[in-house]
């Protein structure tokens, strides 16, 4: 089924696209300089989900129908998983500025999907951005889980 876009919607997808391919690029630059494996591991994770992200908007651009199906397990238990994993391992300073940069980012893009949600039209679009915004705070609640758990962001 071919979708179409108006003009303001092509405008905050062609946006919400290039915000995914500095999101790829920064999880990839990342997660080769991250010293801590898990960490590694998270960051190529959420390279793959950021990919994923990409891919739907630039579907829904080509006028087709997105593809939201992740072909890999639910981040709440990946998420879940993974924090626990997390426990007991030492901080280092240079993946805390990794890990808090990447935060700041998701918050970011997170944010920025509330437009478009908002201002969408079409019933599919906007449900497509809906299922990108909320994996979008899944990463951050994964990135925060891992931060918590390292020392590198206390909750008082």
């Amino acid at each position: 089924m071919q979708i179409q876009l108006s003009q303001k919607e092509r405008m905050l997808l062609e946006d919400e696209k290039h915000q995914e391919g500095i999101c790829i690029k920064k999880y990839q630059n990342y997660a080769e300089q991250a010293q801590d494996s898990q960490l590694k591991q998270l960051f190529n994770k959420l390279a793959g989900e950021e990919q994923h992200h990409y891919n739907i908007i630039d579907q829904m651009l080509q006028g087709q129908q997105p593809n939201l199906s992740h072909g890999q397990q639910p981040m709440a238990q990946g998420g879940q998983m993974q924090q626990s994993s997390y426990q007991g391992a030492m901080s280092n300073a240079g993946d805390e500025v990794l890990c808090s940069d990447l935060l700041a980012t998701e918050k970011y893009v997170s944010g920025t999907y509330d437009t478009g949600i908002f201002e969408a039209v079409n019933p599919v679009i906007r449900q497509a951005l809906q299922h990108i915004q909320h994996d979008e705070q899944q990463h951050g609640q994964d990135l925060f889980n891992y931060m918590n758990s390292h020392g590198m962001y206390n909750v008082k």
